[in-house]
């Protein structure tokens, strides 16, 4: 069904894109084929529109910027009676 969606380089772009990140080349491949479906396409995508398509998904997917701090307690109270002599 790509193949009737997709013209030759962007075909080839994305089978590029899925050696490398399968999630996101399978991602892309669900939004297309949902696209087409519903009538969003008017003929076969061309590579600069899946370099749209794929920096919308890239958006949407950006992972969120957690940090987490992991403060360690230290129990002084014994180590400073030993230094106090």
């Amino acid at each position: 069904m790509l193949s009737q969606i997709l013209d030759n380089e962007a075909r080839e772009r994305l089978a590029r894109i899925s050696m490398v990140k399968a999630e996101k080349a399978r991602a892309v491949e669900d939004l297309l084929i949902r696209m087409a479906q519903t009538g969003q396409l008017r003929g076969k995508v061309n590579e600069s529109q899946l370099i749209e398509i794929l920096e919308q998904i890239n958006q949407q997917q950006k992972p969120e910027t957690k940090i987490v701090y992991n403060r360690r307690k230290f129990d002084d109270d014994e180590d400073e009676d030993d230094f106090n002599l």
